[in-house]
């Protein structure tokens, strides 16, 4: 099922997705996105998420690019992959082909600030892997929502880090600090950096990413910083 034809269903309809899909993560460790991109969905009216716009606009640039609506053309990976080897184009485009993983195009339609704000997350996500080192683990996906939660109050964020700590504490008690450990990271990392949502990615691929970090203020993660052992 596509996210469109999520959004445009009845709204008691989406949330009573969303809470199967809370669920269903709960359980869950095929890997399988869909439960990730229902529950994400569900949230697109909430009010948790109209608060977070709220706050949001209180940045001039965040509020100039919800204002623009921008959202750049379906990434092109192979023609990304002919910038320099330091360039973010580069290095999210190879790590990209690495992980065996596509690009996301979420195909909401753009009718609102929140639903702009949840299109342009989704286009983006992977970049935000890069900028901010963390890994496509469990737990570095986490650290990436808790990073989410500091910029901008993302709801999908509070959830999965919620279900996270669910799932951990039941069956994998043993990296419960490293998830914790991780969360933290991620916070604090989010609440000193400048915001992400605003930056226009597509327009300097060929800027490397040690530049982009610098310029955001992002103290990146250290590979393999929280890995399990």
């Amino acid at each position: 099922m596509s996210s469109l034809s999520l959004i445009n269903q009845p709204s008691i309809v989406r949330k009573l997705k969303g809470i199967k899909a809370f669920v269903t993560l709960l359980f869950d460790e095929s890997g399988n996105l869909e439960p990730v991109w229902e529950l994400s969905n569900s949230l697109v009216d909430s009010r948790s998420f109209q608060l977070a716009i709220a706050t949001m606009i209180k940045n001039p640039e965040v509020a100039n690019i919800l204002a623009e609506r921008y959202i750049a053309p379906p990434h092109d990976l192979a023609a990304l992959l002919q910038y320099p080897p330091d360039s973010l184009g580069y290095t999210y485009a190879s790590q990209m082909q690495e992980l065996g993983l596509q690009t996301i195009e979420a195909g909401i339609e753009i009718n609102s600030d929140t639903s702009y704000v949840e299109n342009r997350w989704q286009q983006t996500h992977d970049i935000w892997h890069i900028i901010t080192g963390f890994d496509t683990s469990q737990i570095g996906e986490i650290g990436l929502q808790a990073f989410y939660l500091a910029q901008f109050q993302l709801p999908l964020a509070s959830l999965l880090i919620a279900n996270a700590l669910i799932a951990v504490t039941v069956w994998q008690p043993q990296t419960l600090s490293l998830l914790l450990m991780a969360i933290a990271r991620g916070w604090e990392m989010g609440k000193n950096a400048k915001p992400l949502i605003a930056q226009k990615w597509e327009e300097a691929w060929e800027k490397p990413v040690a530049v982009w970090r610098k310029e955001l203020n992002v103290q990146p993660v250290n590979a393999g910083e929280f890995t399990f052992s």
